[in-house]
């Protein structure tokens, strides 16, 4: 009895549910919008985004962040590849709080967001990989 508690309460959320099978679309979506939104300044080369990128790995860092970013969104709202998606944008938000904490400056608020929401995304949608 003690062994069957102990693994219901380290169970995974139980994604056959429908009621969380959507809570995880919408998550999805959300995190494709911002990711979709947040590549379109890096790839048309908005001064802000071309300053950033100046200080935190040059140019060509920009452009790759930005397509990969795009890549990432579109992966998410692909059934066989959400997974792996999601993965690749949490490790990008690693990379984002990294660069924030150690070499721009500001508030890592939204990259960690960002890192939470791809990180749960990626666990609870494991299994369709």
């Amino acid at each position: 009895m003690a062994q069957h508690m102990a693994q219901s309460a380290t169970a995974k959320f139980p994604v056959s549910n429908k009621n969380a099978n959507i809570a995880l679309w919408a998550l999805q979506i959300l995190a494709a919008a911002a990711f979709v939104a947040a590549s379109i300044p890096k790839l048309a080369g908005a001064a802000q985004m071309v300053e950033v990128f100046q200080k935190a790995g040059g140019q060509w860092f920009r452009y790759v962040t930005g397509l990969l970013e795009i890549a990432g969104a579109i992966g998410l709202l692909i059934p066989r590849y959400t997974f792996y998606a999601a993965a690749l944008l949490a490790i990008i938000m690693v990379g984002a709080i990294v660069s924030v904490l150690s070499v721009l400056g500001g508030s890592p608020a939204p990259a960690i967001a960002l890192l939470l929401i791809t990180a749960t995304i990626a666990y609870f949608r494991k299994e369709r990989q």
